[in-house]
């Protein structure tokens, strides 16, 4: 069975249980983090860890605990959930239990929830299938927020429309990100992707790929992308912690350059799993002690 990490114990999933008056379920005060693991290497915890802090400060919340901590809880999490290379950690943290009120009263404690997934493998062999709508989001898109109803209603139209996997969002002529993913584009051999802004996710995968592309000497611009160059592309890719780099083959029932994976992506592709083997391959450093009990 599922063991997951809730409010400082490790237990079965079955038997994890939050209030009903807890702000999360109420009103969806709170924010998440998805990290990805490879060979039981944690990707990037630093700057995912940051992420969560920068996530948690917009809300007025501190991190309720340290880095270290944090380590300990997914170590925990990876010792108790054996199987599987590649794996993600979902962190969960809300405002916490209270009376339904929009503004809490009084010093809450936060509830803290996290869990251990296998990422599926993906075969990008054929490229995804992807839509485009006008960004319906709020105005703070930077902030990992639990809210995410606007962003399953857009993966929900992807799927109504034709069967596809990822809405692709623009706001006021200009491309923004996918409904769960970065987006980059691809224009006689030059790769874009939009640049940070309240508007966008700071992906840490996007950031990673951009990264590794200039280290491979790829050509790759923080730019904003218009409408017309999302149209015009040669290849388009969507990037996020459990999908890695995917390409992009139909975009509104149409073929995206020649209608299948492109070179670009490809290079790209292989310098990606050329670093996640590397990451892999490396020795796994002790693990952390997570103060729990369960």
């Amino acid at each position: 069975m599922e063991t997951v990490w809730l409010n400082g114990r490790f237990l079965p999933a079955a038997e994890a249980a939050v209030p009903v008056l807890d702000r999360g379920f109420i009103f969806g005060d709170g924010v998440y983090e998805v990290i990805p693991v490879f060979g039981n290497h944690i990707l990037r915890l630093a700057e995912h860890l940051l992420r969560l802090r920068q996530s948690l400060a917009a809300i007025y919340m501190e991190s309720p605990h340290t880095d270290a901590e944090w380590r300990g809880i997914i170590e925990g999490l990876l010792e108790r959930n054996p199987g599987g290379r590649d794996r993600s950690i979902y962190l969960h943290v809300t405002r916490g239990v209270a009376p339904r009120e929009h503004v809490s009263r009084a010093p809450l404690t936060p509830t803290v929830f996290a869990m251990c997934n296998p990422i599926p493998e993906r075969v990008h062999d054929t490229g995804l299938s992807v839509v485009t709508h006008a960004d319906i989001r709020w105005q703070r898109c930077d902030i990992k927020a639990i809210s995410l109803l606007p962003g399953i209603l857009l993966r929900e139209h992807a799927q109504r429309v034709d069967g596809s996997v990822e809405t692709i969002l623009l706001r006021d002529g200009y491309l923004t990100e996918g409904a769960a993913s970065n987006v980059f584009v691809v224009r006689k051999g030059e790769v874009r992707t939009p640049p940070k802004c309240n508007f966008i996710l700071p992906g840490v995968t996007r950031d990673l790929v951009i990264e590794l592309l200039r280290g491979a000497n790829i050509p790759c611009l923080e730019a904003e992308v218009r409408e017309p160059e999302l149209f015009a592309a040669d290849e388009i890719w969507l990037t996020s912690s459990t999908m890695g780099i995917a390409p992009v083959t139909r975009l509104d029932g149409k073929p995206v350059g020649a209608g299948r994976p492109g070179p670009v992506w490809r290079a790209a592709d292989c310098v990606y799993q050329e670093f996640k083997q590397r990451l892999g391959a490396m020795p796994v450093a002790q693990p952390a002690p997570a103060r729990a009990s369960g």
